[in-house]
């Protein structure tokens, strides 16, 4: 069985799970802080919720399967094939109101990310991708007044920039960025790009992906936070590592880049010190 013939499948986990969020989006929903004291880390009713909807899924369809999930740790992280789950990736942005979340699932095999999706429903978009190749699907634009009715579906393509003088770079905030040194690494990056947008969580990446943006760069990222976003990375034509050059799927300090010139010089910025 190949990764492709799980996209249907795929495509069901995006629905329950969006089933569940969606009827607590900007609403007076309460967050639990779960630092417990640290830099404030929400959680809600709609992520447990999620996660625990989309565990159910794969145990019923996949029983031998794995899974790793923000909210519910993991189980049997040594299986063939593993499930890796974020059910609402940006929840800072979702008890804000801003629709700039989304729900992240991603597949490993064999301990190689090989698909992944963005599910943004309040949008209804779809960002997903093989490593190969990515699309987007979401509603069409209709004439008129009337609503929204047929799904299109693109593929998505990175766009080519030459340096980082041109480029557009994202990360959700710098104060995440907690280490001085890592801070510092940052800035230089930073004082050489044309634009600098903050925010997106999870978005950043697909709009890279769609060709908006050049550059994404964060910090403390975990497996659950880039195992799915890769497959849509490299399938539209991006490099997405850490900033070591080793492969994106564990996490910890990450570059993506749209183009190999900015994410080279990037990288050589990042390092310097």
């Amino acid at each position: 069985m190949t990764a492709v013939d799980f996209a249907a499948f795929v495509d069901r986990l995006a629905q329950v799970s969006g089933e569940v969020i969606l009827p607590f989006f900007r609403t007076a929903i309460g967050a639990e802080d779960k630092s417990r004291g640290g830099v404030f880390d929400p959680v809600t009713e709609a992520d447990r919720g999620a996660e625990a909807a989309m565990r159910r899924l794969i145990a019923q369809t996949f029983p031998g399967h794995g899974v790793i999930g923000e909210e519910y740790g993991r189980d049997r992280p040594e299986a063939e094939y593993v499930w890796v789950l974020d059910p609402i990736d940006g929840t800072k942005s979702f008890i804000s109101g801003l629709p700039t979340w989304g729900t992240l699932i991603g597949l490993m095999h064999r301990g190689q990310p090989v698909y992944g999706m963005m599910a943004q429903p309040f949008t209804r978009e779809r960002f997903y991708g093989d490593g190969k190749r990515a699309k987007l699907r979401t509603l069409a634009p209709s004439r008129g007044e009337a609503p929204p009715s047929e799904w299109t579906t693109r593929a998505l393509r990175a766009r080519s920039c030459a340096s980082l003088r041109e480029a557009t770079l994202m990360t959700t905030s710098p104060l995440l960025i907690r280490d001085a040194a890592d801070r510092a690494a940052y800035a230089r990056v930073e004082n050489e790009v044309r634009l600098i947008r903050y925010g997106g969580d999870c978005y950043a990446y697909c709009a890279l992906a769609a060709g908006f943006i050049d550059l994404v760069i964060e910090t403390n990222l975990k497996p659950h936070d880039v195992v799915a976003l890769a497959p849509i990375i490299e399938g539209a034509g991006g490099l997405i590592s850490t900033w070591d050059g080793e492969a994106a799927a564990k996490g910890g300090r990450i570059i993506a880049a749209g183009d190999r010139a900015v994410y080279d010089e990037a990288r050589r910025l990042l390092l310097a010190g």
